[in-house]
This record gives structure tokens, sequence and C-alpha cells, in this order.
């Protein structure tokens, strides 16, 4: 058998802020994996019968879901903004090592700009001006 070069990994690259950001995509996609099963469970309680539902929003209601909801925002957020910067990556656009460390900056400040613009839209009740 002959030997085989191995392909990079974490071992060889000294770690930088863009890794770190390229790592958090991945896991931020199968956090919102993760949800989507959570949101097909509810979609299809709401659409068996309205005992199911009740069960549904009975165990969805807790503490614990509500932090669950807010990691799942902000991986939404992360995602895709991040996403979009891989886009701009694929079209040829900011692969410069200085542009990559400011658009990870970007990106950092722009995915906890929304996350907390959409905490406040959803957590704090709509008053109506009637």
């Amino acid at each position: 058998m002959s030997q085989r070069p191995l392909s990079p990994h974490l071992g060889v690259y000294r770690f930088a802020h863009t890794m770190a950001l390229s790592i958090a995509h991945r896991i931020s996609g199968l956090a919102l994996t993760l949800g989507i099963g959570t949101l097909v469970y509810w979609l299809m309680c709401a659409a068996a019968s309205e005992s199911a539902y009740e069960r549904a929003v009975t165990l969805l209601s807790g503490w614990y879901f509500r932090v669950l909801l807010l990691a799942w925002l902000a991986a939404f957020c992360y995602h895709l903004i991040n996403g979009l910067r891989h886009l701009c990556w694929d079209a040829g656009y900011g692969l410069e090592k200085l542009s990559a460390r400011r658009s990870a900056r970007l990106v950092i400040v722009l995915a906890l700009a929304s996350l907390l613009l959409l905490s406040y839209l959803f957590c704090c009740p709509y008053r109506s001006a009637l």
C-alpha cells in the first residue's frame, strides 16, 4: 500500500478568528438542522388536532424551550450573515487576508445586531396604537 499524503487538518494551521467563524458556521448549521425538527413537530401537531396542538404548546412553552428558541435565533442570524459572506467569497470578493478579517468582524457585529433586533421584536408584546 502506497503512502498517500494527508490533507491539512486543524493541527497544521495556526488558529485564527476566520477559522473560528468557519467552525461556528458549521455548528450553527447543525443547530438549525436540529431546530427544524422542533418546528416540524409543532406544525404536525397543529395540523393533526386541537388536543395534539395543546400538548405541543404545553411541552414547548417552558423556560428551557425559550432559551432554545433564543439559541436557534442566534444560530439563524449568524448562519445567514456568514452565509452571505461565503457567497461573496464564491463570487471572488473579499478573499484577501485583510478583507477576510474585516468581514469576519462585520459578520459578528451584524449577527449580534440582528439577534438583538429580532429578539426585541419577537419577545416584546406588540402594542396596538388603538
